[in-house]
Formats: C-alpha cells, sequence, structure tokens
C-alpha cells in the first residue's frame, strides 16, 4: 500500500472526487502493471506539524511507500523555517523507523516571499532528502505551474489536468521502489 500524505496538493482541493494526484497515480500503476492501492491521506489547510501529529494514522496503513508532501502551507503563513525543517525530518525519521520508503515532494513559495525566504524554504527540502537518504521531487507542480489549464484560478491549487501531471512527475520516483504483482511483463529478448 502506498500513502499520499499532505495539504490540500494531495487531498485534491478544488477537484472531483476521484481526480486529485493520488487516484491518477493509482491508475497510471494499474495501467503499467502495479497493484497497489494509493491511499489520499491529504487534509486541507494541514501544517507540517499537523503532519507530525498525524504520523500515527498513517502507520494504521503498514505503508509500503508514503509520499511526503508537506510545507506549502507552513511558507504561505511565513512559518519558521527551521520549524518546518525539523517536522520534515521527524515525518521521515518516524516513517522510516516503521519500515516504510519515503519520497519527498517538495513546493516552492510566489516570488513575493522574497529571494531570500524561498531560498531557505527550498533547501529544507534537499537537505532533508540528502540526510535521509529518500527521493526527492524538488517542485511537485513541475509542468503543470506554467501550464494553460493545469492551475486553479486561486493560483496554488492544480486542477484534474495539473493533478495528473504531478502524479506522473511523482511516477519515476516510485516505480523502483514496488514490485510487479503477478506474471513478468518483461518483452523476450531477441538477438538481432
Amino acid at each position: 500500500m502506498i500513502v499520499a500524505f499532505g495539504d490540500s496538493l494531495t487531498a485534491g482541493y478544488g477537484v472531483n472526487a476521484g481526480q486529485s494526484y493520488p487516484d491518477d497515480l493509482e491508475r497510471d500503476l494499474n495501467a503499467l502493471g502495479y497493484r497497489y492501492r494509493v491511499v489520499n491521506a491529504g487534509i486541507s489547510g494541514n501544517t507540517s506539524k499537523d503532519g507530525v501529529l498525524r504520523i500515527p494514522e498513517v502507520l494504521q496503513f503498514h505503508p509500503s511507500v508514503v509520499i511526503v508532501a508537506f510545507g506549502g502551507n507552513d511558507g504561505l503563513r511565513g512559518l519558521p523555517i527551521r520549524d518546518t525543517e525539523m517536522n520534515l525530518r521527524t515525518i521521515i525519521s518516524k516513517l522510516q523507523d516503521a519500515h516504510a520508503k519515503v519520497i519527498l515532494g517538495g513546493i516552492t513559495l510566489p516570488p513575493n516571499y522574497g529571494s531570500d525566504y524561498i531560498s531557505q524554504f527550498n533547501a529544507i527540502y534537499k537537505k532533508a532528502a540528502a540526510e535521509y537518504h529518500v527521493p526527492l521531487l524538488p517542485f511537485m507542480l513541475k509542468s503543470v505551474y506554467d501550464v494553460p489549464g493545469s492551475m486553479q484560478n486561486d493560483g496554488i491549487h492544480p486542477t484534474a489536468q495539473g493533478c495528473q501531471q504531478v502524479a506522473r512527475n511523482f511516477l519515476p520516483l516510485l516505480l523502483p521502489m514496488l514490485q510487479k504483482q503477478g506474471k513478468s511483463h518483461t518483452p523476450a529478448h531477441h538477438p538481432s
């Protein structure tokens, strides 16, 4: 089982049921022959501190992989970067202690937050990923943020189209951690 653990970007704020990126990820995995359930453990408005408090809920699923995506709300509220970094480290380490593999999803902030704050904020994801040896998607909204039709009018949340791309962004990091179920789909190798 895979758990997508985060805030509104995970929860699918503003899109219809079944259109969040965890829903798309499960569909993509099934299409590729991987039979995993992807649980959406996203709650809109959550900060990284809320994530720390919710770790026991996530561990009840006994996930093999957890996609951790917190920090956007921390940054938008101007919370101390050190606190966000500590919370992310706590989340990752507790999940790893429970033998879950972790992927970290990063986010950045609008330019009006100032380049110093933004670069310090972006760095917390790189530092946590390096320290705990977890794959990092530095910007979850890569190929979403600047693509027409992929962002909602609020400029923060992806549309259903955008959520499909977020799932595709995570897929290359996720596949090496998974095992296909049933028969192998490896094509026969013919010498030329």
